[in-house]
């Protein structure tokens, strides 16, 4: 699966279940995340410190091994739920039963988390005496809210957060299913036992919605899976993804400091009491300089968000690793003033960013080229400047590139999720998307002093045309000859289905040799998945941590960050990367 990642195929999920104990018990330094899903184990690394064929050795070593003898305690979580679902009556009948006997039935089965999937938090549930292959609605909902239990194929769920769906409702639970502050943020991790507690409306309403017992947290990472289908998928989602456009704006509760009543430019209220009350808005970053040195948006352009190199490790909670589109660009601008490369900075796409500075700041912008200004007048990128307070700074309309890095020295100070302060468009983890009228605080000015400009700057993209190379993907051998060879004759354009969470190329159809489902299975950044239709979307950083489309190939690691400046109407031509490892 590209160039840092494995992906095993084992007979089923019991073989998924025991490899991925084997796997977590014995991971060695290098590993990410370990991805259990229907037939599959994912394994990413970091080839700086554990090579893929180091990685691969390991994992056969594994796959050998006969299973423990003395299995570990498993955790155990009894949900209580109310049979109150809306589609309790069809399911039955469709089924052949009456709904007494099939919520009987729920309710009696021993349920196992196999593998999360298509949001944090959601696990797909295998049952041991569940004998029911459950078709999936003809027409998904636009939404299912939070804590709907439902059932799809041979696996339940209960939706952690609203979403649009297509499994069918038998009933719904109260229990809090995910938490990402929390130590164990998914409740229902893979290898958890689960039993569902059948309880009526008024004894819900009156007791605790806390389940009985919280699981432990899984050992090592392990992400996963299939996903109940949308009407009008994102890019990047797999087949039976439940998320539509309405679910790509997240809440905007973990948003960066931020004041709506903040004022605005020109207001006669000093900026001194507009930075003490940026000083005050609470649940954002720690340190003594909270809030002392921030910028009022006042247009955000099509989307900027707060992204910094991702959350790595979490996939195993259905956790994708976001971060920024063009890590170059955001670790150039992180250096130009001063700051670690890793540092939460704003990553505007296509442009129509406005801000004013409410302190003295410095900054620096990097990646998609367009016009700069500041105060009025022409700046330059891939340069620290310096932003007086009261000055406006325009990132204008992107012409070359897609996507521009405005680093601010001391780094954008955000609440901290699983690690990382990066905005997930997709599951609405961090913070949202910034908006006019938010105050954006930064950190603490680091120790090292902003550096003087390079001799030579990096420059931004130049014209619409890419060249991306692509390592072999898992499926390859489900498409014809001539789709394998079309992939890389062919001259494919950037539609204008492009974001965060994937990027859809139009151009000709690749044709399947094989016309069988795929059992979702994990998926990573830069990963070509192929629909029914043909054509391939190119998965981002927010995508889903699994899918149920084939990976005809993937982004080599180091292409994505020119694949992230790609936009609208952009042309690409792909080659095959040389082999790493």
């Amino acid at each position: 699966m590209g160039d840092r990642a494995i992906l095993v195929e084992v007979a089923g999920l019991d073989a998924v279940l025991s490899l991925h104990a084997r796997l977590a018990a014995s991971a060695p330094a290098g590993v990410i995340d370990i991805v259990p899903a229907a037939r599959t184990v994912l394994v990413t690394v970091d080839p700086a410190m554990l090579s893929l064929s180091r990685a691969r050795a390991w994992v056969t070593d594994a796959a050998g091994e006969a299973p423990p003898r003395a299995a570990a305690a498993v955790p155990e979580v009894v949900l209580d739920i109310r049979y109150d679902g809306p589609d309790l009556e069809e399911t039955a009948e469709l089924l052949g039963v009456s709904a007494s006997e099939l919520t009987r039935r729920h309710a009696a089965a021993t349920w196992t988390v196999a593998f999360t999937g298509f949001a944090p938090g959601f696990g797909y549930l295998v049952g041991e005496d569940w004998p029911f292959d459950v078709p999936r609605l003809d027409t998904p909902r636009t939404r299912v809210p939070a804590g709907a239990v439902g059932v799809a194929g041979v696996f339940s769920g209960a939706y952690p957060r609203e979403t649009p769906g297509g499994w069918r409702l038998l009933g719904t639970t109260d229990a809090p299913l995910f938490d990402p502050a929390g130590e164990n943020p998914a409740l229902l991790a893979p290898g958890t036992r689960v039993r569902f507690r059948p309880v009526s409306a008024a004894t819900a309403a009156s007791e605790s919605p806390a389940p009985t017992a919280l699981p432990a947290s899984p050992a090592s990472p392990t992400p996963a899976s299939p996903t109940p289908a949308a009407p009008s998928p994102a890019p990047g989602l797999g087949r039976d993804s439940p998320f539509g456009a309405e679910s790509s704006r997240p809440d905007r509760k973990n948003a960066p400091r931020t004041e709506r009543d903040a004022p605005a430019v020109g207001d006669e209220r000093t900026l001194a009491g507009a930075e003490a009350e940026a000083a005050a808005v609470a649940g954002v970053g720690a340190g003594p300089a909270r809030g002392a040195a921030a910028l009022l948006v006042e247009a955000p352009g099509l989307l900027a968000t707060v992204q910094d190199l991702g959350r790595p490790g979490s996939a195993a909670l259905g956790i994708a690793r976001s971060g920024a589109m063009d890590r170059r660009a955001l670790g150039a601008a992180n250096r130009l003033v001063g700051n670690p490369e890793e540092a939460a900075a704003i990553e505007v796409t296509l442009g129509g960013f406005r801000a004013v500075a409410l302190a003295d700041l410095w900054f620096a912008v990097t990646g998609g080229g367009g016009p700069l200004r500041l105060a009025g007048r022409d700046i330059d990128p891939y340069v620290a400047h310096r932003w007086p307070a009261g000055a406006e700074l325009e990132v204008g309309w992107i012409e070359r590139g897609a996507r521009a890095i405005l680093a601010l020295r001391g780094g954008v100070d955000a609440p901290i999720l699983r690690g990382s302060r990066a905005a997930d468009i997709l599951s609405g983890l961090g913070p949202a998307p910034l908006a006019a009228g938010d105050v954006v605080s930064v950190g603490p000015a680091p120790v090292t002093p902003v550096p003087p400009a390079p001799d030579a700057p990096w420059g931004a993209p130049d014209g619409d045309d890419l060249e991306v190379d692509l390592a072999p993907g898992p499926r390859a051998d489900w498409f014809t000859a001539d789709a394998r060879a079309a992939l890389f004759d062919a001259t494919w354009t950037v539609s204008g289905a492009a974001d965060r969470v994937g990027i859809r190329l139009d151009g000709p159809a690749l044709a399947r040799a094989r016309g069988d489902e795929l059992p979702s299975e994990g998926m990573v950044p830069g990963a070509l998945q192929v629909p029914p239709s043909g054509r391939p979307t190119i998965l981002g950083p927010d995508a889903p941590v699994t899918g149920g489309y084939p990976v005809i190939a993937v982004v080599t690691d180091a292409a994505r960050d020119a694949l992230a400046q790609a936009r609208p109407g952009s042309r690409i031509r792909f080659r095959h990367a040389r082999p790493t490892d």
